[in-house]
């Protein structure tokens, strides 16, 4: 099988199980972008135009999302207290549920795979995944990748 459908299909069977786990838990992911946002604003608020030019999307993608999780319970809008006009997005309490059940998750599917194939293994994935984030971070013609 090709690297780049073999890292795929990891990918899709990973996010599958955490789609389950998150609806085991009450939450329902509607869009891809939803962890994105979540860890985004978890220690900032922003506006949406700034959520926007963080996650490397267009103001109107960002609405888009931001109003879904905002109908989901998951995003709340405030005034901002230095700009009257301005709304900035936080994370609501349903929202930082859903953030620490997704960190949750990702902590406990790697003990699981650590228990199955052994830290050393684990410990040579994660190296090779991050050269191969750092060599796409640093070429010139690399989509630049959403910041966590």
């Amino acid at each position: 099988m090709d690297f780049g459908v073999l890292l795929g299909q990891a990918y899709q069977g990973f996010v599958q199980e955490l789609h389950a786990h998150l609806a085991g838990h009450g939450h329902q992911v509607l869009g891809a972008s939803y962890g994105y946002v979540l860890r985004t604003l978890a220690d900032n608020a922003l506006t949406a135009s700034q959520l926007g030019e963080h996650l490397g999307i267009t103001a109107q993608g960002a609405a888009k999302v931001v109003d879904e999780m905002v109908r989901q319970g998951y995003i709340e809008r405030r005034a901002d207290p230095n700009d009257k006009r301005a709304k900035l997005l936080h994370l609501s309490e349903r929202g930082r549920d859903m953030l620490d059940t997704v960190r949750t998750f990702h902590a406990d599917y790697e003990r699981r795979l650590t228990a199955r194939v052994g830290a050393d293994q684990i410990a040579a994935v994660r190296a090779v995944l991050g050269e191969i984030i750092d060599t796409a971070t640093d070429s010139t013609t690399a989509r630049a990748f959403r910041p966590l």
